[in-house]
């Protein structure tokens, strides 16, 4: 199934000041996401952030927090955004049938939010150049059980080209000259 700009929603999870320095590759995930978000914003699609006991555990970064949309920012107790009611409704208000999850950390808050999602009959993309955790390990095998439960793996740019669509459109023009570097 291909991703369409006019169905789906970006999904940042828990990429906070206090939880970032543990994890692996922290820094490519960041540069990662923040292209991802800039792209969602070019192509009009959706961008919803959450945030894990923000109190304890820092807000989002800000290499991210400065470009995402102040409005999209969820609080969450859960690890999944699914589980936390004011999350759920929040992402159900703008119903995407197709959710792009990005974020931290894989083998916790982003699996369980997917899973979550895919229960909800919804197709569910992990990006998995813009997930991560602290240890590689628990990355790998999250990504596996995801694939296993009918999640789809795909990278940023698979994403960027689908919600771009065609060439010789304005948005292509920008996308091939800002993001394919």
């Amino acid at each position: 199934m291909l991703i369409y700009p006019n169905s789906s929603c970006l999904l940042v999870i828990d990429i906070q000041d206090k939880l970032v320095p543990a994890v692996h590759e922290n820094e490519t995930l960041i540069k990662n996401t923040r292209w991802l978000v800039e792209l969602a914003k070019l192509v009009n699609v959706p961008v919803l952030t959450s945030e894990q006991y923000p109190q304890g555990l820092g807000g989002t970064v800000a290499e991210l927090k400065e470009i995402l949309s102040e409005d999209g920012f969820m609080d969450k107790q859960h690890f999944s955004c699914i589980a936390d009611s004011a999350c759920n409704e929040k992402i159900n208000s703008i119903r995407p049938n197709q959710v792009i999850i990005v974020g931290m950390e894989a083998h916790v808050c982003v699996l369980q939010t997917a899973i979550q999602l895919k229960q909800q009959a919804r197709e569910v993309y992990v990006v998995a150049d813009c997930v991560s955790s602290r240890n590689p390990y628990d990355k790998e095998m999250a990504l596996e059980r995801l694939r296993n439960c009918g999640v789809h793996i795909v990278t940023k740019e698979m994403v960027g080209f689908e919600w771009i669509q065609q060439s010789g459109t304005p948005e292509f023009k920008e996308f091939s000259t800002k993001y394919l570097r």
